[in-house]
């Protein structure tokens, strides 16, 4: 496994949710919730939480249904992780399945008691980390980055 911190992002219309990990891959943990709704200035938070914690990658979660396919969402997402990726470069930025992770980490959160509808934002870093986590493991087992990467189009 590669040896550097990651961050992991679940963007929603509302909030993004950011996550990062140990500089050896084990743990991922929440950082913060940035407003989603004005997308130059969340991009710009982003990018100082890339510049502050300067990870080897940025993973950024799809959304694809059950059956694996592509919606608008998807879309979104994408041409939200190709704009990152030019904000970013040269820290590379990488889509990863992120199919069921909000719901995760929501029924995580209530299972620890705490209540996912009050605490939403909390949810939106909770789904961030399920995402890390997740592309941590797969990178542990297969021994490649996990997901495609964004190739910034200029």
């Amino acid at each position: 496994m590669r040896r550097g911190r990651r961050i992991a992002v679940d963007v929603g219309d509302a909030r993004i949710g950011v996550a990062s990990c140990d500089p050896d891959g084990l743990l991922a943990t929440p950082v913060e919730t940035v407003p989603g709704r004005d997308v130059p200035a969340a991009h710009r938070r982003l990018a100082a939480i890339v510049a502050e914690y300067e990870p080897i990658e940025v993973v950024v979660g799809l959304p694809r249904s059950l059956k694996g396919s592509e919606g608008p969402a998807a879309a979104k997402v994408r041409a939200f992780a190709q704009e990152l990726a030019r904000t970013v470069g040269p820290v590379p930025v990488l889509l990863v399945d992120e199919r069921m992770s909000t719901i995760t980490a929501a029924q995580g959160l209530r299972a620890s008691g705490r209540n996912a509808k009050k605490g939403r934002a909390v949810v939106d870093q909770a789904a961030a980390v399920v995402i890390l986590q997740s592309a941590l493991e797969t990178e542990r087992v297969s021994g490649k980055a996990p997901g495609e990467y964004v190739q910034v189009v200029i």
